[in-house]
């Protein structure tokens, strides 16, 4: 058993998941009875969501009381990276729309979910999340609770002995071994994803919300490969391309399928290990990241917003364009402490156009439908731009310091 689990991880982690990858979509297309399989993907899913909380409230706390240095300065950088990045993906869907104007047929029944009422609800949810109980925090994968005692007790056992901050390091290495366990378990989990996927959603959604689809992938996509690299590129000054296929093929490619920025937070966290960044800025930025770097969830509220003022025949001046772009990035960057995510702040967003909840919320059931697809999409760009921001940031500052900037 041993030479074969050594046999298993000599094989790129890659290839691995694209021949489970294969075998998961040719068996949902030949055996989709065969519904006992799509379980591989539930376990593999649930177990990163549960080692996830643990990873990042240890590795934080482990981290902050050994460390001998401030790295405020990247921290800084990556938060001011993950704003202006949300905020530019609103700003682009919104004249994507206004390019490529879509409409819907609201004709599905509204959901029974209740939608925040308005921004002032999300920001109170997202301040209360920060002073969650901690066990509750880490039960519910509240990240922003979790990294706010995380800090707070990592600086406080910097006053510890030796031997109290070894115990914690030795924690936290334990966890992120653990880590290292499940993601080689990733191919046998995305051969049950994709074989889900495959066996029981149908092409309809393609040929009916089409239009919709292309274009908010198409806004995502256009993200990621032109305005993400600029960002990367002001960071590091030399070719980004190589670092944004890299976390496309490392981070983007889980996201998609697990369709869980938790569940991808272990995995952002082993490749920064591998890439030689230093722990204890990316076991802050990257779980902050899940949290406040949303900018498929900014596309995704503004591109619903604007397809449902169009189909309903409102017009949406450049003023209000704008509004709307600086709502949906802060609503989106709340959109964690909202049940349902960012398709239930589409309804506030409406209500800037004065579109009622009962319409707003079939574009929300619409959201439901496609989010095969839009959601995978989302989590991929969200989750892959937290690996690629965190690591631009990092690396600017090897750039300032002289150091060669070289990653796997």
């Amino acid at each position: 058993m041993k030479k074969f689990w050594e046999k298993w991880t000599e094989i790129a982690l890659v290839k691995r998941i694209l021949v489970g990858l294969i075998l998961g979509a040719i068996l949902g297309i030949a055996v989709p009875g065969a519904t006992g399989i799509s379980i591989l993907g539930d376990v593999f899913v649930s177990a990163l969501k549960a080692i996830a909380p643990l990873l990042v409230f240890f590795l934080v706390i482990s981290s902050l009381c050994n460390a001998g240095k401030s790295h405020g300065g990247v921290i800084k950088t990556v938060i001011i990276l993950y704003m202006f990045s949300t905020v530019l993906a609103a700003v682009i869907a919104v004249f994507a729309s206004m390019a490529f104007p879509v409409e819907m047929t609201l004709a599905n029944a509204a959901t029974d979910t209740s939608a925040p009422q308005g921004i002032a609800e999300v920001l109170n949810n997202l301040l209360l999340n920060v002073v969650a109980n901690p066990v509750s925090s880490l039960v519910n994968a509240n990240y922003v609770g979790i990294l706010m005692w995380a800090v707070l007790l990592g600086l406080a056992f910097r006053a510890a002995d030796k031997m109290t901050k070894k115990v914690l390091v030795d924690v936290a290495d334990g966890i992120s071994m653990v880590v290292t366990w499940i993601i080689n378990l990733a191919p046998i989990g995305i051969f049950g994803l994709v074989f889900n996927t495959v066996s029981t959603n149908g092409l309809e959604i393609f040929t009916t919300y089409g239009k919709l689809l292309l274009l908010l992938v198409g806004c995502m996509l256009f993200i990621y490969f032109v305005t993400n690299p600029i960002l990367v590129y002001w960071c590091i000054r030399q070719n980004p391309y190589p670092l944004i296929f890299h976390c496309l093929k490392r981070s983007a490619l889980t996201a998609f399928f697990t369709r869980s920025s938790a569940a991808n937070i272990p995995v952002n966290m082993k490749v920064c290990e591998e890439m030689g960044l230093d722990r204890d800025t990316y076991s802050v930025t990257i779980p902050l990241g899940a949290t406040i770097n949303m900018d498929g969830a900014a596309i995704t509220i503004t591109v619903m917003t604007m397809a449902t003022a169009f189909t309903l025949g409102i017009h949406v001046d450049i003023p209000t364009a704008i509004i709307l772009s600086l709502l949906a990035a802060l609503s989106a960057c709340g959109a964690s402490g909202v049940a349902g995510g960012s398709l239930l702040l589409i309804p506030m967003a409406c209500s800037l156009f004065g579109i009622s909840d009962d319409i707003s919320m079939q574009v929300v059931a619409v959201g439901f439908i496609i989010g095969v697809i839009q959601d995978s999409v989302e989590t991929a760009l969200n989750s892959s731009s937290d690996l690629l921001l965190s690591a631009s940031a990092e690396f600017r500052q090897w750039r300032l310091e002289g150091k060669e900037i070289k990653f796997k």
